[in-house]
């Protein structure tokens, strides 16, 4: 790994295409055999990993032109990509039924209005599953963020979806297929998955039974989880293949031969172990109590959203022999402000100056859940690895400025929009191609 660091300098984030697929494995081997998965790209949407789960036959799981784009320039069907989220806007709508997306998940009546005006304005169907904020199993153990079961801005109460599958017009353009339920992400305890799955097909059953609705797709999303930030493993689901098929079997017989089909959705799972951050330390020093080291990359590279309320406690290892002693640290970045905290405890030891530390598993919600236009740093590279070592792709997301070249009094006005442009082959190379081509390994 010292090389691909060498060539490529830090920060830099590496992906490994051999993890993708190992997941990709034992995910099947988790679930039934009959049930459809689908990538969620907002996990990791870098070409090369979403292409790697393309080329495995998974449907892709988009909430924006962006991650519809990269599916599609991955070789995606569109009528395999799924659109979801609560706040769709009309050009995206209008984007994705342009492109050939026909299939979509309604979080709200104002979402099913708003796409019902845009496949009237492209004269094509569309179906719709409509996302329900139902009851959970909520027990709070094992679990990282809970999407519904609580008043959210996720779904639908079913109550509330009961009354607008019945409003939909059987003529129309807008057919309802389905129902969607995600009530929860990070499930480490294989007992409270199982559990999940259960209240949520439950909660699906008995809605189908109201409404009559010959449902063609039940997405009981996903919940898969896999360490962030540290060492570790993804946790393994022995039994629940048998345990959901029995649930299944009992409550929606027929999904077996898809009537209707049943499908999860898993990003975290797919993608976090496969990547990894790497990071060149600074500056050591000592304040009080604590020994701050000081890396080249924080909050804007990994791990913004624990402003929003997530925790992020990484646990770095050197690459290569590290002097100094057991004491634990704190992991800074370079940004000014105090919030720019990694971990407070690390059990790094006291690195030196231009020390090279990794912190594992961050192939998921890493890069592209960050911060990255705070102190318009240089964004980390990205390279891509295959089993042998050899590198797949390697690139750097910029930043656009709107309105052609950055001007002095335009330096701070930066467009809300990073995209994938490559790719990098040197180190110091910081301006890429004008056209900025979407580069897809074949």
């Amino acid at each position: 790994m010292n090389d691909v660091v060498e060539r490529y300098g830090t920060p830099l984030y590496v992906y490994r295409l051999g993890e993708v697929r190992a997941a990709i494995r034992a995910l099947r081997r988790a679930v039934p055999e009959q049930v459809r998965i689908y990538y969620s790209l907002k996990a990791n949407p870098h070409p090369a990993v979403v292409a790697e789960t393309v080329r495995a036959g998974l449907c892709s799981e988009v909430s924006s032109s962006g991650e519809l784009a990269v599916a599609l320039a991955t070789g995606q069907p569109p009528d395999r990509c799924l659109m979801t989220g609560p706040g769709k806007t009309p050009a995206e709508l209008d984007d994705a039924l342009a492109r050939g997306v026909r299939s979509f998940s309604v979080e709200s009546e104002v979402d099913l209005e708003r796409l019902d005006r845009a496949a009237r304005r492209h004269g094509v169907p569309v179906d719709v599953v409509f996302r329900l904020n139902a009851v959970s199993a909520a027990t709070g153990r094992g679990t990282g963020l809970r999407m519904t079961g609580a008043p959210t801005q996720f779904g639908m109460a079913p109550e509330a979806a009961r009354r607008a599958i019945e409003r939909c017009d059987p003529s129309g353009l807008v057919r309802p297929v389905g129902l969607h339920v995600f009530p929860a992400t990070n499930v480490s305890e294989p007992d409270d998955l199982v559990a999940e799955f259960t209240v949520s097909v439950e909660t699906v059953a008995t809605l189908l039974r109201q409404t009559g609705l010959p449902a063609r797709l039940v997405d009981i999303g996903g919940g898969f989880a896999a360490p962030f930030a540290r060492p570790g493993s993804r946790t393994g689901y022995p039994n629940l293949r048998e345990r959901l098929g029995a649930v299944l079997d009992d409550r929606l017989p027929g999904w077996r031969d898809q009537r209707p089909c049943v499908a999860v959705e898993s990003g975290r799972y797919l993608a976090g172990g496969c990547g990894s951050l790497f990071t060149t330390v600074l500056d050591v020093k000592t304040s009080g109590p604590t020994t701050y080291v000081v890396l080249d990359t924080g909050v804007n590279a990994l791990g913004g959203m624990s402003g929003l309320g997530r925790i992020l406690v990484p646990d770095a290892r050197p690459v290569g022999a590290l002097a100094g002693s057991d004491r634990r640290v704190s992991l800074v970045g370079p940004l000014c402000t105090p919030l720019d905290v990694l971990s407070r405890a690390a059990a790094t030891g006291v690195p030196r100056v231009g020390d090279v530390l990794e912190i594992p598993n961050v192939g998921a919600y890493g890069l592209t859940a960050s911060l990255l236009a705070f102190l318009s740093k240089p964004v980390p590279a990205e390279v891509v690895l295959e089993e042998d070592g050899s590198v797949v792709d390697a690139r750097r997301l910029e930043l656009q400025p709107v309105g052609g070249e950055l001007g002095t009094d335009e330096a701070l006005h930066l467009a809300g929009q990073a995209r994938h442009r490559g790719p990098v082959e040197e180190r110091a190379q910081r301006h890429l191609d004008a056209e900025g081509a979407l580069h897809v390994p074949q």
